[in-house]
This record gives structure tokens, C-alpha cells and sequence, in this order.
């Protein structure tokens, strides 16, 4: 089977990692060179970790990096591929104007994957010609360590084609779990409300940064307080997934808290930007610093 992947930023590289170490030729795809360098890079320093644990080899770093090919142009890439999982950003027209470009140029047998985490499989699927080979495949960040995946089926998509992905999912190591299509799907129509609403806590000033996610660490047993969660994940996407909940089921309490809001029309958009609710501007410390503002 061969692959393509659009997109070689955090959930694309790690999606071509995961594919390409299991043994599948990768068409990397994006506009530059200078962003599929940086997937690239990335991709490396992942192997270089578990070549220095001792879970790879140093040949199986190497055959991994051989199997994946870098395009450019998603007509070139998609040629002659099998699967293809798009993985950008998280807005809606750009996802429909790559899946016309994919329909377009993949062949006829292909599979339409996307590591969408809140959109409609069926809106997307809806801009093709091949409604039943549109499919969700969730991966979870970071893609090499979580084993989740969650197979979403769009309304109009085929059993076996489900069937198809479940297996290759599991070939890859990973554990598949199959859900349908309403905005967020399972995983972030529950984790988004959690995350905006510990943000409300904050912005009501019930307690602070430290203390918000110290209650769900050791209260709940997370291994990551929401409000950090939320910083690793990028406050862009997290209010992009709850507009999109927001909007897909009317419901007010899918708004997104005002301080959310703010601080994204700001810049302020978590660990990516160096700041968030904690500070990361200072790469050398390995200890966490709640954002002054919120101190």
C-alpha cells in the first residue's frame, strides 16, 4: 500500500513517522520545501529518541527515512497512492479545497482519510465523487507514542472501507475505535467542554492556573492539567473546536469562554507562540512557569 500525507506539521510528520517506520512508502506533501525540511527534521530527532532507548535500530532509523518522499504538489503526490490522510490545519475551507484537489488526482480506488478532529466527515466527503471512500482517521498527538485512533464514518461511508482502516490502523500498532459523525466526534466533544470550562474557572477566578490543573492531576489521575493540555494543543485549534461544536449542535454551553477568545485574538495561543496560560519563552528551563498574567 502506498500512502500520502498532506501536511508536515505536528500531526503530519507523525503520521508519516508512523507509516513510514511500519514499513509503507510515504508521499510527504506540502507548499514548501522549507516545511516538509522542518517534518523532516522532526521525523529524525523522533527516531534519533527510540534509537537512543533502544526501541530502533539504527538501519531501521534509515529504512524509515528512505520510505518517505517529498512533494510539493498534491497532483504529483496523490498520483499513485492507495491512502491518503490529510492532516492541515484545522479550517474548513482549506480541508474542502484539498479534498477536491485529492479527488481530482488520486486514483479512482483510493481511500480519503482525514485527521480532522471536530469537522464533518460527511461535508468534507461531500465535495468528492467518492462519498463512500471519505473516511475519519483521528491519530492523537504525539502520533508515534498515542495509540489511539478514532474511525470516523462519514454518513455516507462504505463498511469495508471502514473495515479497511480499522485493520491497517491496528498494523500499525495502534487501537482503533470506531465512532460516527457529529461535531467532535467522541474525544473532543468531551475533552473541549473540560478545557473551556476550566478556563472559565480561571476567568471567574475561582483559582488559579496552578491550581486548576494541580486538582485535575492529582484528583482525577490526568497526567496533564487541562490548562497545560490546552497550551500543547494550540488555543487556535481548541477555539476552533468549540465554535465548531458551538455551531453544529446550538448549544450555549459549547461557547467558548471569553478569556479563551481574548487571549487567541492576542497571540497568546499556548506553547507554539511561547506563551499561554504558562510561559515557555525560556528554553532552557525545565521548569514550568505559569504566565505572568495569570499570577
Amino acid at each position: 500500500m502506498k500512502v500520502s500525507v498532506i501536511g508536515a506539521g505536528t500531526m503530519g510528520n507523525g503520521i508519516a513517522h508512523v507509516f513510514a517506520q511500519n514499513g509503507y512508502q510515504v508521499a510527504l506533501i506540502d507548499i514548501s520545501d522549507a516545511a516538509l525540511d522542518r517534518g523532516i527534521n522532526t521525523i529524525s530527532k523522533n527516531l534519533d529518541r527510540q534509537v537512543a532507548k533502544g526501541s530502533l535500530t539504527e538501519d531501521q532509523k534509515n529504512q524509515t527515512l528512505s520510505n518517505i518522499i517529498k512533494y510539493t504538489e498534491i497532483s504529483k503526490g496523490v498520483a499513485d497512492a492507495d491512502l491518503v490522510v490529510e492532516a492541515a490545519t484545522e479550517n474548513v475551507d482549506l480541508k474542502l479545497k484539498i479534498f477536491k484537489d485529492i479527488d481530482a488526482n488520486a486514483p479512482s480506488h483510493c481511500i480519503l482519510a482525514s485527521n480532522t478532529s471536530s469537522i464533518s466527515i460527511t461535508k468534507i466527503a461531500s465535495v468528492t465523487q467518492r462519498p463512500s471512500q471519505v473516511i475519519g482517521m483521528h491519530f492523537m498527538n504525539p502520533v508515534p507514542i498515542m495509540k489511539l485512533v478514532e474511525v470516523i464514518n462519514g454518513y455516507a461511508t462504505d463498511a469495508k472501507i471502514t473495515q479497511t482502516i480499522m485493520e491497517l490502523s491496528q498494523k500499525l500498532g495502534k487501537i482503533p475505535v470506531e465512532v460516527n459523525d457529529y461535531p467532535g466526534f467522541v474525544a473532543n466533544r468531551i475533552l473541549m467542554p473540560m478545557i473551556n470550562e476550566s478556563i472559565y474557572t480561571l476567568f471567574e477566578n475561582v483559582a488559579g492556573v496552578h491550581e486548576i490543573d494541580t486538582v485535575m492531576k492529582l484528583g482525577m489521575a490526568h497526567p496533564m492539567g487541562p490548562l497545560q493540555l490546552a497550551d500543547f494543543i494550540g488555543l487556535d485549534v481548541c477555539l476552533s473546536i468549540l465554535k465548531v461544536l458551538h455551531e453544529g449542535f446550538g448549544n450555549p454551553k459549547y461557547a467558548p469562554c471569553p478569556l479563551l477568545v481574548n487571549m487567541v485574538t492576542a497571540g497568546y495561543l499556548g506553547k507554539k507562540s511561547g506563551e499561554g496560560f504558562y510561559d515557555y519563552s525560556d528554553a532552557n528551563s525545565k521548569e514550568l512557569l505559569v504566565s505572568s498574567r495569570f499570577k
